[in-house]
């Protein structure tokens, strides 16, 4: 064989090295999402439009999603701030939006879209938008808001979400009671199908205001044909305009 045959030769070689190394990157680093979504059962189909409002469950209040068999049980510091909580403080009229575990049981629509590496749940309530994702990333250390930071996999027929980094908020356990969460919620959802309903369990732990962690099961039922989400638009101004009208637990 000529010289520069050797040389084409071992040109060609090292081409389909090349090539070969590049698929193998490519093909581990997408081995997360991949494997995550397609080893066994197909995930569950979560997407659409989801009706939360009355027709799929009781309106929530002081005693809802909270009754007497699952309602939290708080430490010292908890009741502490719970006895001092004064309505005109709520974040709620400054136009601040719920955050889990309340954002997901008020009476509102909620959308769903899949993809292979995140689930989005947009809410009417606030005009919210959650983002899961599903590629294993880490949540950054600095990286604390009203919704947190969430991450999710599928297992079997169920989508599990788990989500950290909260800001503390003085009603971040619900809108009635006046229980705050801290830095240290963490809160896990379980959605899957049950027939045309999509059912969640909620459970939530903060050890620096729970005792043991609180749970809930809720539904939404599908949303009437071609229903869009509404606009929330919440107005600053109007929002405090009923703080005028409160008696002050304080003076």
């Amino acid at each position: 064989m000529r010289n520069t045959d050797v040389r084409v030769s071992s040109r060609r070689l090292i081409c389909l090295g090349v090539v070969a190394a590049l698929l193998a990157v490519a093909i581990e680093g997408t081995s997360v999402p991949v494997t995550a979504q397609t080893v066994g059962t197909a995930p569950p189909d979560l997407v659409g439009i989801w009706d939360g409002g009355p027709r799929s469950r009781r309106i929530n209040g002081p005693n809802m999603p909270w009754t007497p068999d699952n309602f939290p049980v708080l430490n010292e510091r908890a009741i502490a701030f719970q006895q001092v909580f004064d309505e005109a403080i709520a974040p709620k009229y400054d136009c601040v939006p719920a955050a889990s575990p309340a954002l997901q049981y008020d009476p509102y629509f909620m959308e769903v879209v899949q993809w292979p590496d995140r689930v989005m749940f947009r809410y009417e309530k606030d005009d919210q938008l959650r983002i899961v994702w599903l590629d294993g990333r880490e949540p950054p250390l600095n990286d604390f808001s009203v919704q947190g930071f969430s991450v999710g996999r599928y297992e079997g027929d169920a989508l599990i979400v788990e989500t950290t980094h909260f800001v503390f908020d003085i009603t971040g356990f619900d809108d009635y009671n006046g229980i705050p969460s801290s830095q240290l919620k963490s809160v896990t959802e379980r959605y899957w199908r049950d027939g045309d309903e999509l059912r969640l369990t909620l459970t939530l732990e903060d050890p620096l205001f729970l005792r043991e962690p609180a749970s809930y099961t809720t539904r939404w039922l599908p949303a009437p044909e071609d229903y869009r989400l509404a606009p929330y638009a919440c107005d600053a101004e109007e929002a405090r305009r009923a703080v005028k009208f409160m008696i002050p637990k304080y003076r």
